[in-house]
């Protein structure tokens, strides 16, 4: 608690979907000067914009989640818009912020940053063995050159800048938005809206032989949070579960708890993303303590509960 109690800290992305959770957990542990920047004041992939975030805020620490973010059919769609916001985004806040003498950076990176074929559980020193994913290529690689970045600034400049590779990320507040939702808003709008209109079946990307790893969103928030106070070394750190399900699993699991009891047919047109993911979470509890602590089912009726409540407000 003490860490934070006069600390000024600037929380990029701080309105979206982790950025609320992290604020939320900040506020819990007792930070009382937090800025989240909005992009229609402060656009991050402009220096200038940079620049004037950092002397309005004259923050002791940044926690860079913004990224410009999306399922396969978004990233297939916006190749060259991921990768230049989102390298943009991250290089400048990293630089102004080593001008500034900042106490410590810490960058968010992306499971997508690991080779399309790493061997499973992923581990942090294979970030380096091969090539991502072919569909979120750009945007991943755009993200991991924000650790190259950190090691070489803290080797160079001794700059405290940490990089975290948090799993997909789920739970209440999601995007659901059809055209860049992640896949578990996906399927939940896709169960309850066919559900809702009668339909007798739904239709789910890929062959659902893909493995993935969820994490909870505030569990992902509590380990940022938990790193920002206690990790301070080069190497990059994994956040997620280590649970790893497959996406026919998962759909399954998906429509009995939003009780859509219809045909489930898999395009086996649509591309499957990389093959498993599943992340060696022991350096995260080795290095700062942290573990999560949602269990995906559980995790899924709250992010569903929240769902229902949201379309009946809107």
């Amino acid at each position: 608690m003490k860490f934070w109690e006069n600390k000024k800290v600037v929380v990029t992305g701080g309105a979206g979907f982790l950025g609320r959770a992290v604020v939320a957990e900040l506020e819990k542990k007792g930070c009382l000067n937090i800025m989240v920047p909005r992009s229609k004041q402060y656009d991050l992939t402009k220096n200038s914009a940079v620049k004037r975030l950092l002397k309005d805020a004259d923050p002791d620490i940044v926690l860079h989640l913004a990224a410009v973010v999306g399922g396969i059919g978004a990233n297939r769609k916006y190749p060259g818009k991921y990768f230049y916001d989102n390298l943009m985004m991250g290089v400048q806040l990293i630089e102004q912020s080593r001008l500034r003498g900042l106490e410590k950076f810490v960058a968010v990176g992306t499971i997508c940053a690991y080779p399309k074929f790493t061997k499973v559980p992923f581990q942090e020193k294979d970030l380096w063995n091969g090539y991502p994913e072919e569909t979120n290529a750009p945007y991943g690689l755009a993200k991991k050159m924000l650790l190259v970045q950190s090691q070489a600034y803290r080797q160079q400049y001794g700059f405290n800048s940490i990089y975290l590779l948090p799993v997909n990320l789920y739970g209440p507040g999601d995007n659901f938005s059809p055209e860049t939702s992640h896949v578990i808003p996906a399927l939940i709008k896709k169960c309850i809206d066919a559900k809702s209109k009668g339909e007798t079946s739904i239709s789910v990307w890929g062959t659902g032989k893909a493995t993935r790893e969820f994490l909870y969103v505030d569990d992902a928030a509590r380990g940022i949070v938990l790193a920002a106070e206690k990790y301070n070394e080069p190497d990059a750190v994994n956040l997620g579960s280590g649970i790893e399900i497959s996406i026919k699993e998962l759909v399954f699991l998906v429509a009995r708890l939003t009780g859509f009891k219809g045909n489930i047919i898999f395009d086996k047109t649509k591309p499957d993303g990389q093959p498993r993911r599943c992340l060696d979470t022991s350096l995260a509890v080795k290095k700062f303590g942290f573990k999560a602590g949602m269990k995906l089912e559980q995790g899924l009726k709250k992010t569903i509960q929240w769902y229902k409540q949201k379309i009946k407000k809107d």
